[in-house]
């Protein structure tokens, strides 16, 4: 089996691509301080507690073991974060990336897959969002991400280092079983926040700002199953190892949700009204990411099983009710 080192493996979409990983025979490892990760989130005896700013730490760990290829979930993600504080996005995902890069250079592992994003584009001049539209990034998180897609590209041509660069666009839901699923604290991603209102955690979900030149004024995103992303990233990776040249690719579902839309959804699946009320724009946020994953389907034979939004949030609500409130359990669909 393919030793797979996944950083970032316990946070909430790198625990997901374990399952992925574990379910298509790779024999994957984790690499995870747990600043955002949780332990009972990966298998047992496959996590490394270490960070990446940590250059003998992530070194020892491409000469203990044999790794044919590393995935790279370990970034920071929250754009409103980014613009308050941009050297913390600056040496977590740009320079602990580096320090990354230069363990896999150094060990001669030459394949590898990259968590990036659709902020790398800003505000898009054209919708659905395709590959080769302008790289424009709003924020510093955007930035963080293309300054590392260029960092790849680099590599390419001087070592030959083969990449993948993924850019998401919104992860949702949560895996079949219910055991792992998006747990930030603070939550950060709409989908849960909504739910904490239907749970009883919160009393309410503000919308930040209801007067973007979208139908409704609200902001209008493409959301996808993290368990899509997650064979996305094995489609990708198996390509790699197969000798395939470095590649980029958009993962969405081509179908665009306004923040209101969103909300409807979740009531709908929970049963519960779920008050609302407005507040300012977030800095960074452009006011829709509708992405086209065309090039990916033709490519790779990409094909998301869990494409509508109601089902994504069925899955989500039933991963925030095996952890158990009882608002949660009743509203629960079975």
């Amino acid at each position: 089996m393919s030793k797979i080192l996944v950083v970032g493996g316990a946070g909430y979409i790198g625990s997901h691509m374990v399952r992925e990983l574990l379910d298509k025979g790779y024999d994957p490892l984790v690499f995870d301080n747990l600043s955002t990760g949780h332990d009972d989130a990966v298998p047992d005896g496959r996590l490394i507690i270490g960070d990446l700013a940590d250059q003998t730490a992530i070194a020892s760990v491409f000469r203990n073991y044999e790794i044919s290829a590393v995935m790279h979930f370990a970034s920071f993600i929250q754009v409103g974060e980014s613009v308050t504080s941009p050297l913390k996005y600056y040496h977590n995902n740009v320079a602990n990336t580096l320090n990354l890069l230069s363990a896999m250079e150094n060990s001669g592992v030459k394949r590898f897959v990259f968590s990036s994003t659709a902020a790398v584009y800003g505000t898009p001049d054209v919708v659905p969002i395709v590959e080769d539209s302008p790289l424009k990034p709003e924020n510093p998180y955007g930035h963080s991400k293309l300054m590392i897609e260029q960092v790849l590209a680099d590599c390419d041509t001087a070592w030959g280092l083969k990449s993948a660069c993924l850019r998401y666009f919104n992860a949702a839901g949560a895996h079949p079983s219910g055991e792992i699923g998006e747990r930030h604290n603070p939550e950060s991603h709409l989908i849960p926040i909504i739910l904490q209102v239907a749970s009883g955690q919160r009393e309410f979900i503000t919308v930040n700002g209801n007067d973007y030149a979208t139908p409704d004024g609200t902001c209008v995103r493409d959301y996808v199953h993290v368990c899509d992303l997650a064979s996305a990233h094995s489609l990708a990776l198996a390509a790699l190892l197969n000798g395939s040249n470095s590649m980029t690719y958009n993962l969405g579902n081509g179908t665009g949700y306004s923040i209101r839309q969103v909300i409807e959804v979740c009531r709908k699946v929970t049963g519960h009204p779920i008050p609302v009320t407005v507040g300012e724009r977030r800095a960074g946020d452009p006011a829709q990411l509708v992405a086209s994953s065309v090039k990916i389907l033709r490519e790779l034979g990409w094909q998301p099983q869990f494409a509508e939004l109601e089902r994504i949030v069925e899955s989500a609500w039933r991963f925030a009710s095996s952890r158990g409130t009882s608002v949660a359990k009743k509203g629960l669909k079975s």
